[in-house]
């Protein structure tokens, strides 16, 4: 939804500005924006290569303190700290990389609102293989059964516009005043009985 096209209903542009800041804070825990996704992927490749340049220089290190226990203990000591911090760092990595796929499908199921939805998935049931999300979708069938109202486009809501009513009744469309329908017996008995209605047809048939 932009301001054009609020604009585009007939809203004064501040009514359309405030209505359209009103949406987005309504929305803005539903959407996950693909700059976040991809952030988490390059932060992936960043720390591998850091680690893997680590792992490189402590092996030629190794190399050169052969001979020198003392410091080949300390090389030893500092490649299972740089084993573990590994290890630390592709778990936290996978877990936001996790979140944000699931969060992707959620957008993708229209959620209508994420952390919601979130709430009520046993996300530790719920793995990522590769670019694939195993045991969500089973999940998301069940709550799409259960609770179909979390899911689905939101719209703008409002009022239906009424039909144009038309004043003269089906009976009355052969207008008797009119050129085609000319009738003065017609006219008396309408005039008789609504006068009313004699003067809308009168006024139809004159192009008033």
């Amino acid at each position: 939804m932009t301001l054009e096209q609020l604009k585009e209903l007939g809203l004064d542009e501040e009514i359309a500005k405030k209505i359209l800041e009103a949406y987005k804070e309504a929305i803005k825990d539903k959407y996950v924006p693909i700059e976040r996704f991809n952030e988490v992927n390059e932060e992936k490749k960043e720390l591998k290569n850091q680690l893997e340049d680590r792992d490189k220089q402590l092996q030629e290190l190794k190399v050169k303190a052969a001979g020198n226990e003392e410091l080949t203990a300390k090389i030893t000591e500092l490649e299972e700290l740089n084993k573990q911090t590994k290890e630390e760092y592709e778990n936290k990595i996978a877990a936001l990389k996790k979140e944000t796929a699931i969060e992707l499908k959620l957008k993708d199921e229209k959620a209508r609102n994420i952390k919601a939805v979130k709430a009520l998935l046993d996300l530790d049931k719920v793995s990522l293989d590769g670019d694939n999300l195993i045991g969500l979708d089973e999940q998301l069938k069940g709550l799409k059964e259960s609770d179909p109202y979390l899911f689905g486009e939101d719209k703008l809501s409002g009022r239906e516009p009424k039909p144009p009513t038309d004043p003269v009744p089906n009976e009355y469309k052969k207008n008797p005043f009119s050129k085609e329908h000319f009738n003065l017996t017609e006219q008396g008995r309408i005039f008789r009985e609504n006068p009313e209605l004699a003067a809308k047809l009168k006024a139809a048939a004159e192009g008033k």
